[in-house]
């Protein structure tokens, strides 16, 4: 297996090696009544500002369908291949930002002034670290791109692929090599199989069918875009664009059978007929998979969270200094040098095979009238990591092994989610509109928590999405075609939501208890649909963090296509949270100053950008400094 799918990537980068490539002209295959062959070859060229290239990925995809007809006691049999390769040259040609050279010394903050990694203080026998194994090189500072240190915690964060630099490389979790960087596609899951399934159904003599697709698939449930509420089957690769892809490219396909009973129309009760009726079951009986947040040291990691896994998996394994943390006030506090073993991340916890941990789904949807509608169930594990605390540590002060109350060392966990929901489409013709509204309660869910001692609690969560898509005439900027103004607005409510005043803070969940996201797309159309310009915003309301991407395609001929684009944030920014620099795990060592009668994990609520602060940026404001311009060439055939 390993030198077929090393033949196929050498294959498939000859193919995508350069921009120009794009350019080639090819020939469109002739292909039997029965068979369909089609693809395209792509470049994306990214430039970030303050970084320069930010992305120069080659594509090849290749789409394949054979339609086999009646097989036996199964009708309309197919069967459909997607494969995809690709490679991103930034990390050969920025390796001073994203790969090999990556990084460098850095300096962390503390009562005692800027000092280097290494440098801080380390009062007992129990404290401090070998810089031989955890060297002041190839390293940023946790959130250095957004923020500075501002008195709060900061630490170093290996930035170099994990064949380059181990450090906070997690095992079986974000542990990319450059050739796992480059060639995203290749690995030990075969993503260059996109896709891979057969089609077929039964039909019976009431009329009824049976369908059936078995196979490496996407399954998509929901109704909106952006962000997902129902559509939770498959994980998704932030790393490839953030949240801006289109889902249909970053949905990370899985193996999953899934079966609909179609019974068309259907009276259900007198006087109560469906236009059309189905029952769908989903096995999604793969092995675990999460979300694909990026591993630090990539151009996209959603939230900064892979560089706070990585910063703190450095920490546990190697010990490292960390800022303004011993004897921390609001005015900050010591840069302080911990041992391996006592605070960070241990490990993650990545879901084996079994039965129990597969996932299951139903759905029941039918069209009434200009009314379709959906109810949905799944039970699922989170593809979002938990951090969660109560691990044995070691006290930096007496060198006891123990589990601590408060102490930040963590595993990280993937829990068992339970959801139902449903959705539902309208086509207004009075106002010739079509309005959207999809929503899902989930039981499960895990949030980071001050308030508690492991530092995690269990909420329920209730989210929705309310959209409307109308086409508008605007004469004086067309005469001879509408635009599409496609709006949502998506709501989340932590159900189990926990925050108290403290001495110097807030502390318990970082999340906001209500929040909300507005998206808007309009859409032109001109030269009859071969120039189509748009532009996408969304707005974070409690975040104040608000994403512009405008973009125009054109359709030079009907195989070659050209998108400028952009992508830029404005917005509020990095935001503070209580960093359990006071909560006080060690205790009496580690009580806060002018904190009374302070209890052993009882948090004082000094706050800090890093590490919980992200949760109130959200994906937009973490990115307030990823302003890109974008141009994408692509080939069909």
């Amino acid at each position: 297996m390993q030198t077929i799918i090393k033949g196929l990537r050498t294959w498939c980068y000859t193919l995508a090696g350069s921009a120009t490539l794009a350019l080639l002209p090819m020939t469109n295959a002739a292909a039997a009544e029965d068979t369909r062959v089609n693809g395209y070859v792509e470049n994306a060229t990214y430039g970030r500002e303050g970084v320069g290239l930010s992305k120069f990925r080659n594509t090849l995809q290749m789409e394949m369908e054979k339609k086999a007809g009646d097989v036996g006691v199964f009708n309309n049999v197919s069967f459909n291949a997607t494969l995809r390769g690709s490679y991103d040259g930034v990390y050969d040609l920025n390796d001073d930002e994203y790969g090999r050279n990556a990084g460098g010394p850095i300096q962390l903050q503390g009562t005692q002034g800027y000092v280097p990694h290494g440098g801080g203080i380390a009062p007992t026998p129990f404290l401090g670290f070998d810089t031989n194994q955890n060297p002041n090189d190839g390293m940023v500072v946790l959130g250095e791109h957004l923020h500075g240190q501002d008195n709060g915690v900061a630490f170093g964060v290996p930035v170099r692929p994990c064949d380059k630099d181990s450090r906070g490389c997690i095992d079986g979790y974000l542990d990319k090599d450059t050739d796992e960087l480059r060639y995203q596609e290749f690995n030990d899951r075969a993503d260059f199989i996109r896709e891979l399934y057969a089609d077929f159904d039964i039909n019976f003599d009431n009329g009824n069918i049976l369908s059936t697709r078995l196979g490496k698939q996407q399954v998509i449930w929901g109704r909106t875009d952006l962000f997902r509420v129902l559509d939770v089957i498959n994980p998704v690769d932030y790393s490839r664009n953030n949240i801006y892809d289109e889902l249909e490219d970053i949905r990370i396909p899985m193996w999953i059978l899934r079966t609909d009973y179609r019974m068309g129309p259907t009276e259900v009760f007198d006087g109560l007929a469906f236009d059309d009726l189905n029952f769908q079951v989903v096995w999604n009986f793969d092995k675990f998979r999460p979300h694909d947040i990026g591993q630090c040291g990539q151009p996209n990691v959603i939230l900064d969270a892979g560089c706070f896994f990585r910063g703190m998996n450095n920490l546990w394994e190697n010990g490292g200094t960390v800022a303004n943390f011993a004897g921390a006030t609001p005015d900050g506090g010591f840069a302080t040098d911990f041992g391996p073993a006592q605070i960070g991340v241990r490990k993650a916890h990545m879901p084996s095979w079994s039965l129990s941990n597969t996932q299951l789904g139903m759905k029941l949807e039918g069209v009434y009238g200009d009314l379709g509608f959906s109810l949905n169930a799944l039970t699922y594990r989170s593809q979002l990591p938990s951090l969660r605390g109560g691990i044995p540590g070691q006290n930096g002060f007496t060198g006891e092994t123990a589990v601590w109350p408060g102490l930040i060392a963590f595993d990280i966990h993937f829990p068992r989610v339970n959801l139902v929901g449903g959705s539902v489409d309208y086509y207004a013709q009075s106002v010739d509109t079509v309005f959207r509204v999809e929503t899902a309660y989930t039981s499960g869910e895990e949030f980071a928590n001050t308030l508690r001692e492991k530092l995690y609690s269990e909420s329920d969560v209730l989210r929705y999405v309310i959209g409307a898509d109308k086409n508008i005439a605007i004469p004086f900027l067309n005469e001879d075609n509408s635009f599409l103004f496609s709006g949502q607005i998506f709501g989340e409510h932590i159900l189990d939501h926990e925050r108290e005043q403290r001495t110097y803070g807030k502390a318990g969940i970082p999340n906001y208890e209500h929040n909300w996201t507005a998206t808007l797309l309009v859409q032109g159309f001109y030269m009859n649909g071969r120039l189509t310009p748009k532009i996408i915003t969304a707005h974070d309301f409690r975040a104040q963090a608000t994403a512009i991407a405008p973009s125009v395609d054109w359709l030079v001929n009907d195989n070659f296509k050209l998108t400028l684009g952009g992508n830029f944030k404005v917005g509020d920014g990095a935001r503070e949270f209580d960093d359990c620099r006071s909560c006080n795990p060690w205790d009496p060592f580690t009580q806060t100053p002018g904190v009374a009668n302070q209890q052993p994990g009882e948090s004082a609520g000094l706050s800090g950008y890093e590490p919980l602060g992200r949760f109130q940026s959200g994906p937009i404001g973490m990115a307030q400094k990823e302003d890109e311009i974008q141009l994408t060439a692509r080939y069909s055939f």
